[in-house]
């Protein structure tokens, strides 16, 4: 078992994945999940986790936080906004690829 919050995070993403996945076509109409709202979800998380660590940011100068919670918070920030990067750096270079094939 993953003990870090952010590797929890990262399984617990990874495995809502993995559901919308194999959760087969006669689901996916009863849910209606589509891309973009699973593409969605994603673009909030990152702002959500990206405005919870200016927030702390902004408490660890004015002395409001510890230390290591903003750490923590800078880092998960960090780690979302790499991942993003990856995910759109994937997507591009899926696109791209597309786009050499022949007609």
């Amino acid at each position: 078992m993953i003990n870090n919050p952010i590797g929890q995070q990262a399984a617990a993403l990874y495995q809502n994945t993995a559901n919308i996945a194999t959760s087969g076509v006669s689901n996916a109409r009863e849910d209606e999940v589509s891309f973009g709202s699973l593409l969605k979800a994603g673009v909030e998380q990152i702002v959500d986790t990206q405005s919870k660590s200016e927030e702390m940011s902004a408490k660890a100068v004015t002395g409001e936080a510890n230390i290591v919670d903003v750490v923590q918070a800078v880092t998960e920030a960090e780690v979302v906004l790499q991942t993003a990067v990856a995910v759109r750096d994937r997507v591009i270079g899926a696109y791209q690829e597309i786009m050499r094939m022949p007609i």
